[in-house]
């Protein structure tokens, strides 16, 4: 079992360049999961040379990568160190969501985390996002809502968010209540303008099938058949969490997104987010999708500059 062996892989059909990436950062993140192995790629041939296990383990991993690519005609270097990372099962190496916006583009996960948010979302009515600013988190559950609007799999959309920054005291703000929301509301009206037209988006608010409201103004109500996203959770107390996980009713779904290391709480309370992901996370229907600096699909400087705040 541990006698040196020497194999050899043979590209065929595709092109070294997708698989080898630009400046072989492909190639080079893949053997820094393989250094006890000997890796050289020459042209469409990759030798490899080492104990029969680890050659038998490339050859497995990289025909999934070969598979991955085939399926989804590009191969960029953050999705495969999550790949290699988080394994290869049938959400990462096939899928099949994506949503028409109305200037004609096509919003469809970037990532192997939001791939993963979407098939948990399918099968969990309940499903918990949570991770660093940048990674699509939200734009995502706002895709996912506004999917099931179309598809009347649903009779409502609600977007909510605890404006913490005015405690939610929000009577001392000038203007009428749109005018007061809107500074808090602004990223969830973005993801929307993205993927419904203004004419559309206007009919849906004035029919109530699209609500925008702070989630203070959640307490009281029973949510049946709704689409329900709550967006910056970690501002949420344990009550307010509390609150709202139980408006959920009959066939509705939510999906609760937030960024624990961006928490605006008073230092003496604790975020409702924190502690419903610890409480909840061994029920069965409710899903948790971790994302970290590696999903971040913004500018390239906010990966290192996450990592930099971590350290």
């Amino acid at each position: 079992m541990n006698d040196i062996v020497k194999d050899k892989i043979i590209l065929n059909s595709l092109n070294p360049l997708d698989i080898y990436g630009p400046k072989n950062c492909n190639m080079n993140l893949i053997k820094s999961h393989f250094e006890d192995l000997s890796i050289t790629e020459r042209g469409t041939q990759i030798f490899l040379k080492g104990k029969k296990m680890d050659v038998d383990r490339f050859k497995q991993t990289f025909s999934y990568i070969t598979d991955y690519l085939k399926k989804n005609h590009v191969l960029e270097a953050q999705d495969l160190e999550r790949l290699l990372d988080k394994g290869f099962n049938e959400t990462n190496l096939s899928f099949d969501f994506f949503l028409s916006g109305h200037n004609g583009n096509v919003i469809k996960p970037k990532t192997i985390s939001q791939r993963e948010m979407v098939m948990s979302s399918r099968k969990n009515n309940l499903l918990f996002a949570v991770g660093p600013a940048g990674t699509g988190k939200t734009y995502i559950a706002v895709a996912l809502a506004i999917q099931a609007l179309r598809n009347k799999e649903v009779k409502k959309v609600i977007l909510t968010r605890p404006a913490v920054e005015a405690g939610e005291n929000l009577g001392f703000l000038p203007g009428d209540l749109y005018d007061k929301l809107s500074p808090y509301m602004r990223p969830l009206y973005d993801a929307l303008n993205d993927m419904v037209s203004k004419e559309k988006l206007n009919l849906y608010m004035e029919k109530n099938q699209i609500e925008i409201v702070p989630l203070a103004f959640m307490r009281g109500r029973t949510l049946d058949k709704a689409f329900v996203i709550l967006d910056e959770a970690q501002n949420t107390t344990i009550n307010q969490m509390k609150m709202f996980l139980t408006r959920m009713g009959p066939a509705s779904k939510f999906i609760i997104c937030g960024d624990l290391s961006q928490v605006d709480l008073p230092k003496t309370q604790k975020s409702g987010l924190l502690h419903a992901t610890k409480i909840l996370k061994s029920l069965d229907e409710i899903g948790i999708v971790k994302f970290n600096e590696k999903d971040v699909i913004r500018h390239q400087l906010v990966k290192s500059i996450i990592k930099a705040y971590k350290k």
